[in-house]
């Protein structure tokens, strides 16, 4: 006999996975190009909007600060992760690198700080692509 209050184990609500969202593969592409724009296409318009402000506010803190965006340094082997990380940000950093042509000034007293604000725009983007994964996939809400 089973103890006062406790419920049958057949009784017991069994936990379902999380349905999908849309498309993965659109949902990790949009959040990479633009900050956001994957929690904009997984109907999260409030939280894109913040991402997409916070990214974009570090970017900017950055360049004002005349921070370093990384590009690969031959015979450099770090170089190429820190360019990886900077790329998180995806189109802006294509943006500045390419259309804007921004370089960074090593002489800039903010020089260090603004480096680590282009760093830290790119890598958190990184890490709200995977957010958008991981709604999209059904594993966060």
């Amino acid at each position: 006999m089973a103890e006062s209050g406790s419920t049958p184990a057949a009784a017991q609500p069994v936990p379902q996975a999380a349905r999908p969202r849309g498309n993965p593969v659109v949902a990790v592409l949009s959040a990479w190009l633009v900050p956001g724009l994957g929690h904009v296409y997984l109907k999260r318009h409030l939280r894109g909007l913040a991402f997409f402000v916070l990214v974009i506010a570090s970017l900017l803190i950055g360049c004002k600060l005349e921070g370093n965006l990384y590009k690969v340094v031959p015979g450099e082997p770090l170089t190429i992760l820190a360019t990886l990380g900077s790329m998180g940000m995806g189109f802006p950093y294509f943006l500045l690198r390419y259309g804007l042509h921004y370089e960074g000034n090593v002489m800039g007293a903010g020089y260090e700080y603004g480096t680590a604000f282009l760093l830290t725009a790119g890598l958190m983007n990184l890490l709200l692509v995977l957010d958008a994964w991981d709604i999209v996939r059904g594993k966060k809400e």
